[in-house]
């Protein structure tokens, strides 16, 4: 990305981004559970934002927490932010991007150890940079 994401405009976002991918990442949408390629994703490498390229996640704490949603239990040092999130008549945490302020999903204190979080990530907010021996080539 040549330009500084926090200068984005709404416009050069819509221009950057598939429309589904806009809503979850701009506008704080959630993509319908079970539907990412991403849940079933199994090779190592990392999970970067679909907005900006901020390394997000290792693969290696990618766990299947059955929710429908991609799911790690920690995120890269300092490569999440996260809020209060009041929406839909109840009050949870939601995580961003510290890069783009891209919205990703929500954190929930029934993750395993070490962390005992559950970083529920939507897919359409990540895109998968799988390790050399993992790419096709």
């Amino acid at each position: 990305m040549d330009k500084d994401p926090s200068l984005l405009t709404d416009a050069e976002w819509r221009a950057r981004l598939e429309p589904d991918a806009y809503r979850v990442l701009r506008q704080h949408a959630t993509e319908r559970a079970g539907t990412s390629p991403l849940n079933h994703e199994t090779r190592e490498g990392r999970y970067v934002c679909a907005g900006c390229g901020q390394v997000l996640f290792a693969a290696q704490t990618k766990f299947d927490a059955g929710c429908g949603w991609p799911s790690f239990y920690a995120p890269e040092e300092g490569a999440v932010e996260m809020s209060v999130d009041r929406s839909h008549f109840m009050t949870r945490t939601e995580v961003h991007c510290a890069r783009c302020q891209g919205h990703l999903g929500h954190v929930f204190p029934d993750g395993p150890l070490p962390t005992g979080e559950r970083f529920c990530i939507n897919g359409l907010a990540l895109a998968f940079d799988p390790d050399e021996a993992g790419k096709e080539g």
